[in-house]
């Protein structure tokens, strides 16, 4: 039920069980700490593989991340599947879900409205029909609830207003004051600033976990703010599925991306370093807070029959949503050249953009125009068929059979399409 990444929110929750706000603060940070340092590495070498001066590490580089892209579109299909097995457990289920999916990939409905429209649904039909709206199974219905194992120091802590407005103070000052820090320095036009809260409203409004965090930020980062290329996009998200840590790790590469590209007045490497951290402090920050603030709350909630309906309209919501995620990945992995077409509802008016490898460049970095209010629209991918990459038509397929059919692992499904991908990339394919 909470915003942001789960993964992060569950290691801070087992922490805070074990040892109360220092265990909190141990488990969190440890667990984003080694994929940090890795997102890091290969970022720098990523855009150093981009340089003219580099032209073997940019053929190694290519060349690994050639295979990558298809098996991470097989894999966010096979999210799809997964997570639909947990909640679209009847029609009405699965009626949410197809209209998430037309609201985020047809009408481009803002991520927040499409869940909160399926949070509201879930709450008042289940007061209605709770046979329908509750498909997720309540915490304490198995005998291995009562043998929890929590930390008497946990347990004492007492939920009481004068701890909830300290606790806070303190979070809420961490993460808003490096934000107003970097804006008095640089100012509220720079791309560390613009970054900061774009990520501190993805930490706010996205729920489902990684996946469905990604459909928001890939939309926003690639087609709004222009921070980087829709294959690129794809790269990140090959690198935080090869490193250890969360999913959600890809944020620290677009954040490095966006201000790698527009440095300001800083060399772009350490931009791109600014870029990052400041991106992940913004996303992680948050889980901390939400921990801290809500687990003295928890066992409050436990058993609550109209949040558990809600959140299982949510969750057959993100089905939709990760579905907009896995196509959008699947046809630019399997074309070259993909145009991005919008009509307007109230004027008729056609638009068409370019969505291809090439659409974004180190000059065309400045976001197009965009009205405050949601203006209606109808928007659909049409892809160029001459553009097939060929090559990648295969490694999908292989994937996709790896996963689906032989039941394998990420792990070898990775490795299994980066070693057919690098063959594939020398025999120019």
């Amino acid at each position: 039920l909470l915003p942001g990444p789960e993964a992060q929110q569950l290691a801070v929750y087992i922490g805070w069980l074990l040892h109360g706000t220092r265990g909190g603060l141990v488990a969190g940070t440890l667990f984003i700490l080694p994929g940090f340092v890795a997102i890091m590495g290969l970022s720098i070498l990523y855009v150093l593989a981009q340089s003219q001066e580099a032209a073997t590490l940019s053929h190694v580089v290519n060349a690994v991340f050639y295979g990558l892209k298809a098996a991470v579109a097989a894999i966010v299909a096979e999210a799809v599947i997964r997570i639909g097995k947990k909640v679209l457990k009847n029609r009405v289920m699965v009626a949410i879900a197809a209209l998430a999916f037309v609201g985020i990939f047809f009408l481009e409905l803002p991520f927040p409205v499409i869940i909160l429209a399926a949070g509201a649904t879930g709450f008042f039909g289940g007061k209605l029909w709770p046979g329908t709206f509750q498909v997720i199974k309540q915490h304490g219905a198995g005998p291995a609830d009562e043998q929890r194992a929590v930390d008497a120091a946990a347990e004492s802590v007492p939920p009481t207003l004068a701890r909830s407005l300290l606790v806070s103070a303190v979070w809420l000052t961490l993460w808003f004051a490096p934000l107003g820090l970097l804006a008095w320095w640089l100012g509220m036009d720079s791309v560390y600033v613009k970054e900061g809260i774009f990520f501190s409203q993805a930490a706010v409004l996205t729920f489902g976990g990684a996946y469905s965090v990604l459909s928001y930020i890939g939309q926003q980062a690639v087609h709004h703010f222009r921070w980087l290329k829709p294959t690129e996009m794809m790269d990140g998200l090959g690198m935080a599925e090869t490193t250890p840590g969360p999913l959600i790790m890809v944020v620290q590469f677009v954040g490095f991306m966006g201000a790698y590209r527009n440095p300001g007045g800083l060399p772009p490497l350490a931009a791109g370093v600014l870029g990052s951290v400041i991106t992940v402090w913004v996303t992680f920050v948050p889980c901390f807070f939400w921990i801290c603030l809500g687990a003295p709350y928890i066992e409050r909630l436990r058993g609550n029959l109209n949040l558990s309906a809600a959140l299982s309209s949510i969750t057959a919501a993100v089905v939709g949503v990760v579905l907009n995620l896995a196509i959008w990945f699947g046809i630019h992995v399997l074309f070259e050249n993909v145009a991005e077409v919008r009509l307007s509802l109230l004027t008729g008016e056609t638009k068409v953009t370019s969505t291809s490898a090439a659409a974004v460049t180190e000059t065309e970095t400045a976001p197009p125009p965009q009205s405050f209010f949601y203006l209606p629209h109808i928007r659909w991918f049409w892809p160029e068929w001459l553009s097939t990459r060929w090559g990648n038509v295969v490694l999908l397929a292989a994937a996709l059979l790896l996963i689906f059919r032989f039941k394998q692992g990420m792990l070898v499904t990775l490795a299994s399409c980066v070693a057919a991908g690098i063959l594939f990339y020398a025999m120019g394919l």
